[in-house]
């Protein structure tokens, strides 16, 4: 532990010389590590980031429910569903092969032109809309995956119960799936906390935006480094959490064999 703790402190502290030592670092500073800068860009930024924090919230839930859906189509073994495999399939394939910004600038720009009644015109809700759309496709299959890990055997036992398909999906098998699942779903959350900065293209002033109108009025590049460090502080604890509940699922598997 205390070879790891100096060896960490000993790279560090030398890879800090070598970028201070550099010709271009006092430049490099006065453009993105400003002090003044940051202090003038925080607030406006930090506001600003609570938009992020709320598009992450409500299309966390909207995907879940979207993938969910998607998710239990494809695995039912139901002739009559057929359509809508095809359907289910499509939407996974089209839009886990579509780039997210691209799907952003798809929908915050082509759904006001369609000028349908009742489409949605708020910057923030067709943002919500793209992310949902972009995002359920990878989080579907993920739980998609999960569901065909169970063995078969616990399908068996639902059904031996007197459980019909529905019951025995319900409360045997899809418990045992989301677990399974939930170290991958919150990486997939990760990223998208940090792809709701994706949202500035269509104009939606969030952190990023907030910080290009800082950089574009004063040609200073420290207000993105201030966004940056809230993306950073808002993805961390997720991501160190995902870690533990990897390592507990690694550790219970071990036990169990």
């Amino acid at each position: 532990m205390t070879i790891a703790l100096v060896s960490t402190v000993v790279v560090l502290v030398v890879a800090w010389l070598l970028i201070t030592s550099a010709p271009g670092w006092e430049r490099v500073r006065e453009t993105y590590f400003d002090w003044d800068d940051a202090k003038a860009a925080f607030p406006d930024i930090a506001r600003a980031f609570l938009t992020n924090i709320k598009a992450f919230l409500v299309a966390e839930v909207l995907i879940l429910a979207l993938a969910l859906l998607v998710a239990v189509v494809r695995v039912v073994p139901s002739a009559w569903m057929a359509p809508l495999k095809v359907v289910a399939t499509v939407y996974t394939d089209v839009f886990r092969g579509t780039p997210t910004l691209l799907v952003v600038l798809l929908v915050g720009f082509g759904i006001p032109a369609l000028g349908l009644q009742g489409a949605p015109t708020s910057l923030f809700w067709l943002g919500v809309i793209a992310l949902t759309l972009s995002y359920g496709a990878y989080v579907a299959e993920v739980i998609r995956a999960g569901i065909l890990s169970v063995h078969p055997s616990q399908w068996a036992s639902g059904r031996s119960l007197g459980l019909s398909y529905g019951k025995t999906l319900r409360h045997v098998v899809l418990p045992q799936a989301l677990r399974r699942v939930t170290p991958p779903l919150l990486n997939d959350f990760v990223s998208l906390q940090k792809d709701t900065a994706l949202l500035s293209v269509i104009g939606l002033v969030e952190a990023l935006r907030q910080a290009q109108i800082f950089s574009s009025r004063d040609f200073v590049f420290t207000p993105y480094v201030v966004a940056a460090a809230f993306f950073i502080v808002a993805t961390i604890p997720l991501a160190r959490f995902t870690d533990w509940l990897s390592l507990r699922a690694a550790r219970r598997q071990s036990g169990a064999a």
